[in-house]
C-alpha cells in the first residue's frame, strides 16, 4: 500500500508539472509556478524515501506533508490569473498532486485520518478557488472518499497481517509442543508410568510413590496437551489452556477442540473460578471425591460447568458461611461471576453432589 502512495506521488507530480508547462502563458507568475513546482520535487523525492522504509511511515510525517501540500496550494491565487481562478477546468498549482496526503494519512491512520485528510485538502481547495461549485463539491467528497476507503483498506491489511503472523506462530509453537510430546511421552510418561504400575503391584509405602507418580503423569500429559496461549490482536486469549492444566488423576477437564477466544480478563476471571471451585471440593468434598470440568461454546455464549461427587452442601450451609465470615462462594464464585455480567446456577443437595453452572455472554463481554 505504501509503495502505491510512493507511486501516486510520482505520477501526480508529473502530472502537475506537465500542467505547468501547459499553463504558464497564462499565470500571473510563472516564476512563482516553477517555483512551487520545485519545492513539491524536493518534497516528492523526501516523502517517497520516507514512505518506502518503516520508520518513515508516521503520523506526524503524514500531517507535515498534509500541512505543505495545503500551503503550497495556497499559493495558486498569487500563480493563476483571476481568468483561471474563475474556470473550472484550470487547475491549481498542485493539481492532483495534493491527493496523496490524503491517502497517506489513510494508509497511517485509517479511515477516521483519511476522511479528516480528504476534507483538509478540500477545505484548502476551496479557500484557494475563492467559490464553490459542483466541481469542487465533486473533488471533496472525492478526496474524503478515497482517503477513507483507502484508511479502511489499511486497517484491514494491518489487522491480517497480525492475524496471519499470529497463526505463524501458532503454528510453530504447536509443532514444537508435538515434538517434545513425542520426546516425553517416549521417556518421562513411559517411566512414570512404570512407577506407578510397579509401586501399585509392590504396596505399601511403594503405593504412596505410585500415587505420586501417577499425578505427576497425568498433570505431565495435561501440560502437554494444553494449546499454547496466544494473545490477538484485539486483546483475546484461549480459555483453554489454563483449564486444561487444572487437570489430576481425580480432575477430569473436558473442553472443546477448537478455541475458545475471550477477552483476556474474562478468561483470567474464570480460570480463578474454577479454581476456587476444585478448592471447595478439595476441603468439603474429601480426598476421594472426583471433579468434573466442562467447557462449552455456543458461540454467544460460554457455558462453564463444575460438578464433583461429594456429599453436596446442606441447605442453609452457605448463607451461614456468610454470617461466619467466611466469603469464599460470595466473592471468589458469586462475585467474579457477576463482575462478568453472566449468571451463576447451584445444583446440589445432600448426597447428590455440588454443580456450579456459570454463563458468561460473549457479545456483553465483547463490547
Amino acid at each position: 500500500m505504501w509503495r502505491g502512495v510512493v507511486a501516486l506521488r510520482i505520477v501526480t507530480f508529473l502530472f502537475a508539472t506537465g500542467a505547468v508547462i501547459v499553463q504558464q502563458d497564462d499565470y500571473k507568475r510563472a516564476w512563482l509556478a516553477w517555483t512551487v513546482i520545485g519545492a513539491m520535487a524536493l518534497w516528492s523525492v523526501v516523502t517517497s524515501r520516507l514512505y518506502s522504509s518503516e520508520a518513515g511511515r508516521k503520523r506526524w510525517i503524514v500531517l507535515v506533508d498534509l500541512l505543505l501540500t495545503c500551503g503550497l496550494m495556497s499559493l495558486s491565487p498569487w500563480i493563476l490569473s483571476d481568468r483561471q481562478l474563475l474556470e473550472w477546468n484550470t487547475p491549481l498549482i498542485t493539481t492532483i498532486w495534493a491527493s496523496v496526503p490524503a491517502v497517506a494519512a489513510g494508509a497511517v491512520g485509517g479511515k477516521r485520518w483519511g476522511f479528516a485528510g480528504g476534507l483538509a485538502v478540500g477545505l484548502s481547495t476551496y479557500l484557494s478557488k475563492g467559490q464553490m461549485s459542483v466541481d469542487l463539491m465533486r473533488d471533496v467528497v472525492l478526496l474524503a472518499g478515497a482517503g477513507l476507503v483507502v484508511g479502511m483498506a489499511a486497517t484491514t491489511a494491518r489487522r491480517s497481517a497480525v492475524r496471519l503472523a499470529q497463526a505463524l506462530r501458532t503454528e510453530a509453537a504447536t509443532a514444537e509442543r508435538e515434538r517434545l510430546a513425542r520426546s516425553i511421552h517416549d521417556s518421562v510418561l513411559q517411566v512414570l508410568a512404570r512407577v506407578r504400575k510397579r509401586g501399585l503391584e509392590v504396596g505399601g509405602e511403594a503405593a504412596e510413590l505410585a500415587m505420586l507418580a501417577g499425578e505427576q503423569e497425568v498433570a505431565l500429559r495435561a501440560l502437554v496437551a494444553a494449546a499454547p496461549t496466544e494473545s490477538t490482536v484485539d486483546g483475546e486469549v484461549d480459555v483453554r489452556p489454563g483449564l486444561q492444566l487444572l487437570a489430576t488423576p481425580r480432575i477430569q477437564v473436558s473442553t472443546p477442540a477448537t478455541q475458545v477466544m475471550l477477552k483476556s480478563a474474562v478468561a483470567t476471571e474464570l480460570t480463578s473460578l474454577v479454581r476456587e471451585a476444585l478448592s471447595n471440593v478439595d476441603k468439603h468434598a474429601g480426598p476421594s471425591a472426583r471433579a468434573w470440568v466442562l467447557l462449552e461454546d455456543l458461540g454467544d455464549e460460554v457455558v462453564l460447568s463444575v460438578r464433583d461427587d461429594g456429599p453436596g452442601i446442606p441447605d442453609g450451609r452457605i448463607a451461614d458461611a456468610e454470617a461466619e465470615g467466611r466469603m469464599g462462594i460470595a466473592k471468589s464464585i458469586r462475585g467474579r461471576v457477576a463482575s462478568l455480567g453472566g449468571t451463576l446456577e447451584l445444583q446440589t443437595g445432600p448426597g447428590e453432589g455440588t454443580e456450579w453452572e456459570v454463563r458468561v455472554f460473549t457479545k456483553a463481554q465483547l463490547a
